[in-house]
């Protein structure tokens, strides 16, 4: 079974959670806590909470849905196999007020099935664990988001030098902590920086390397990017632009969530650098570009960022790990498995294999703030759909409420939703009924009127509707 999809948030091992005293957490069972990534932490009194799991979360119970009469193995083994099939990373268990300890039977069950699991002392509440977890990510945060400030930084400064790009491939290895080599026009490797990796890790990185180089035939269109893994060692190739077949190489011992886009910046640079025959535009974009890696104001680099017709802003989300589609641009920024991109107006954004992708309307360069929330929209209503791509609203008609003509409970639903402004208790409330019904019909709503029911232009489109028809 693949894992489930997780968060695209910074992870904290388990451990760095239990280390917090004050919160006098114990683990019982399971893998070291070092090697267990907390995404988040849900609370759950459900005796089957997978529906209602991301994967990744610390599951906080206090043991409601199993008192100590039910004490079976089975029970608590079948309890614990779905926690794990939604890919829930620990399990943590309040001894009061239902138990007074830990159950056996949970503790023999988390053991067979490799769950960590946590014993939650008396004095400890749930929302106090969830609060340090929140705190804890956000420190990771900063430090990421400092990491690769800093890298952004060390590059520009590398690419200013006299000898800018053997400078730019020591600021990259030594920024990852890796290896990177250049592979020149012909196949030749002109430059590297960084300590090698084993002899295998280093012939498949060559291999790596060579796929994205240009192939003979356009029957089959050549990746911008591909990654592998040999030995516990994380490969990465990246195109460097034009058709004479450059290409870098990056060979790191672990796959930090900063490095792609440090990696990145070092692409755009090594490929301007790189470049001998550069037009107008390229030359003006590669300004910009330096202006916005030193520091100067958005505003003041955007005048040089000309494109025909303007250019179209593009989101995108992969399933898994995917190379970066081909978009036509190398104005590309791929963090993971999520992609911003600034593509030129008069070039067609299709849909490609394992990304969902939505895009702008065309701006200009002192509009691509607000292209960038088009395309944000426009992605959150192509997940929401389920299609691998959806351009901005003002491209496609409105949500039509035909689908609703025979379902007057869903219109009621929908409409008292919309009018308490989509508080699930509040409408649960107002209909009588519980607020999982009310999360039913509305994600049903949004299937049949084929509607991101969480933009707001949506949803005021549809409360004018809903009310006329009234």
């Amino acid at each position: 079974m693949s894992s489930p999809p997780v968060p695209p948030l910074p992870t904290v091992p388990l451990g760095a959670l239990l280390a917090r005293t004050e919160l006098g957490l114990r683990q019982l069972t399971g893998p070291p806590a070092d090697e267990v990534p907390v995404h988040s932490v849900h609370t759950s009194e459900l005796s089957d909470p997978y529906p209602y799991l991301l994967g990744g979360e610390l599951l906080l119970t206090a043991g409601v849905h199993a008192p100590e009469d039910t004490g079976t193995d089975a029970y608590y083994d079948g309890y614990v196999e779905r926690i794990v099939a939604a890919g829930a990373a620990a399990l943590g268990f309040g001894v009061a007020p239902v138990h007074d300890t830990v159950p056996s039977g949970l503790v023999a069950a988390c053991e067979r099935h490799r769950l960590a699991l946590v014993e939650v002392p008396e004095e400890t509440t749930f929302s106090a664990v969830g609060r340090t977890l929140w705190d804890l990510m956000t420190a990771v945060r900063h430090l990421e988001l400092r990491r690769v400030t800093e890298a952004q930084q060390g590059l520009a400064t590398a690419a200013a030098r006299p000898d800018p790009v053997p400078a730019v491939l020591r600021q990259l290895a030594q920024r990852t902590g890796g290896f990177a080599v250049l592979l020149g026009p012909d196949g030749t490797e002109p430059q590297r920086a960084g300590t090698p990796p084993s002899g295998a890790a280093e012939a498949a990185l060559a291999d790596l390397v060579r796929v994205v180089r240009p192939a003979t035939t356009r029957l089959f269109p050549t990746p911008a990017s591909a990654s592998d893994e040999v030995g516990g060692v994380q490969l990465s190739a990246y195109a460097l632009g034009g058709s004479d077949g450059r290409a870098l190489g990056l060979a790191t011992g672990a796959r930090a969530p900063g490095d792609h886009t440090i990696a990145g910046v070092a692409v755009v640079l090594l490929s301007l650098l790189q470049g001998e025959h550069r037009s107008t535009g390229d030359v003006r974009r590669s300004a910009a570009l330096v202006r916005l890696l030193l520091g100067d104001d958005p505003g003041d680099a955007a005048g040089l960022l000309d494109a025909p017709g303007g250019w179209r802003v593009v989101h995108g989300t992969a399933q898994g790990t995917r190379p970066v589609p081909p978009l036509g641009t190398p104005l590309v920024d791929a963090t993971g498995s999520l992609l911003r991109a600034l593509v030129p107006a008069d070039l067609d954004v299709v849909a490609h294999d394992g990304w969902t992708l939505g895009v702008s309307a065309p701006a200009g360069p002192g509009e691509l703030g607000s292209a960038s929330v088009q395309a944000g929209h426009a992605l959150a209503r192509a997940r929401a759909l389920r299609t691998p791509l959806v351009r901005h609203r003002a491209d496609t008609p409105p949500p039509s409420l035909t689908a609703l003509s025979d379902r007057p409970e869903l219109r009621r639903t929908l409409r008292t939703w919309l009018s308490l402004h989509g508080s699930w208790d509040r409408t649960a409330t107002a209909l009588g009924v519980h607020r999982n019904t009310v999360r039913q019909r509305i994600a049903k709503c949004g299937v049949l009127i084929s509607a991101d029911l969480d933009d707001p232009d949506i949803r005021m489109e549809l409360w004018f509707a809903l009310r006329d028809l009234s």
